[in-house]
């Protein structure tokens, strides 16, 4: 529940936050946990209040569904950096702060004695958050969440199998969101760190080491052997294309099966729900099934080198195929997953949020828009005794008597 109450995990952190697409998912979790953050915009608002879509389909800065989704919990105050007095105003709003997060375009605030350098180094205990194309010291041209992911990696390693496409760009944002949780993750370290030794300290983020770290096997692959991996439909880009896991089931709904069972106790689970199904009879890799039973765990990397075992692991992955003939798309993902395979049905975004399991998590929450209730994406990782809570982004200034103290 956002309303819910209880200390967060980061009551009495102020954080600072220079608006910018590039940092703002880091602000929100932030925020969204308990700190105090407060977003400086530049006269006239952010960028993203003219994102669409919007609330209602009606153009408007203060309905803008980007803007509202990334700045929940914040506090707004509007700041002209260029003049002297906004520039004044900026340096005692930080003098308050416990960290700054900014993504600002590189030289900009030197040059208007607002950086690191200036604002960070006298003050001890402050720790600032710089979220770049690729560090300070590079070139840092302009940059967006598509750039970001085809520079990175991430790009070459998602599509079909039939490479005759192009490779497709993630959705959601993923570039940006990258560089954001690695600004989270390393300031809580930076925390940490204060609290013994009392000093505060500069944290590059660079938005294309930050998208290639996410590369799983390609850049390892790369790095080690300097064979490119291949882009698969819904799979792990690898050397070798793997045999697709996409099935449509009878209800014609789709499926990705993920990783077929590996291990004797993934075998034997299946094998036992084939049965409670009563399809053992009908199934024709029933013998394969039980003598699954038998492995620890079969290397798929290696398959070449164990022809009974890709014949094994084979059937456990034509079983799941089979059953897809057999169930609606829900009864399959729920009852895989109930016997501890990986899957996930293909949903549109409002199936997600009806899903009864994210629904059950508690993920779906409503935030109050001045007596309206909206749905939102709630937390993102829960806790046992230190709650998440979330209010409507700000409206543009909305909190402007802060600067006044």
């Amino acid at each position: 529940m956002t309303g819910a109450g209880g200390a967060r995990p980061l009551d009495g952190l102020r954080v600072v936050e220079l608006t910018s697409q590039r940092c703002a998912l880091a602000g929100k979790l932030l925020a969204d946990m308990g700190a105090d953050v407060i977003v400086v915009e530049p006269p006239g608002g952010s960028p993203m209040r003219g994102h669409e879509p919007f609330a209602g389909d009606q153009p408007d800065p203060e309905g803008a569904l980007w803007w509202w989704h990334y700045n929940t919990s914040k506090r707004s105050v509007v700041v002209d950096l260029d003049s002297a007095a906004g520039a004044a105003d900026f340096r005692r709003l930080v003098s308050t702060a416990d960290a700054v997060i900014e993504a600002e375009p590189l030289g900009r605030l030197d040059a208007l004695g607002l950086d690191w350098g200036q604002l960070g180094r006298p003050n001890q205990g402050l720790i600032w958050v710089s979220i770049t194309h690729n560090g300070r010291d590079r070139p840092d041209p302009p940059a967006t969440d598509l750039t970001v992911l085809a520079e990175g990696g991430p790009v070459w390693s998602c599509g079909y199998d039939d490479h005759t496409l192009p490779p497709v760009r993630g959705g959601g944002n993923q570039g940006l969101h990258m560089a954001s949780q690695y600004a989270v993750v390393t300031l809580m370290a930076a925390l940490m760190w204060r609290e013994h030794s009392g000093r505060g300290q500069l944290i590059e983020v660079s938005m294309l080491a930050a998208a290639n770290a996410t590369c799983e096997f390609a850049t390892y692959f790369w790095l080690n052997q300097q064979i490119d991996v291949q882009r698969q439909t819904g799979r792990h880009a690898l050397p070798q294309i793997s045999e697709p896991t996409q099935v449509q089931c009878a209800d014609g709904r789709w499926l990705n099966t993920g990783v077929p069972p590996r291990r004797g106790p993934e075998f034997a689970a299946l094998a036992t729900w084939v049965a409670e199904l009563g399809l053992m009879e009908e199934c024709p890799y029933a013998e394969l099934l039980r003598l699954g039973e038998s492995y620890e765990q079969i290397d798929i990397l290696h398959l070449d080198a164990d022809p009974l075992g890709a014949e094994v692991f084979g059937a456990g992955r034509d079983t799941v195929n089979f059953l897809a003939e057999r169930l609606g798309a829900h009864e399959l993902f729920v009852g895989l997953q109930s016997i501890g395979l990986a899957c996930g049905i293909v949903y549109s975004p409002e199936e997600m949020l009806a899903d009864e399991h994210f629904v059950t998590r508690g993920f779906p929450v409503e935030i109050d828009h001045d007596g309206t209730a909206v749905t939102y994406p709630g937390a993102p990782y829960k806790f046992s005794a230190t709650p998440w809570r979330a209010t409507r982004a700000p409206r543009l200034g909305e909190h402007q008597d802060l600067l006044a103290k």
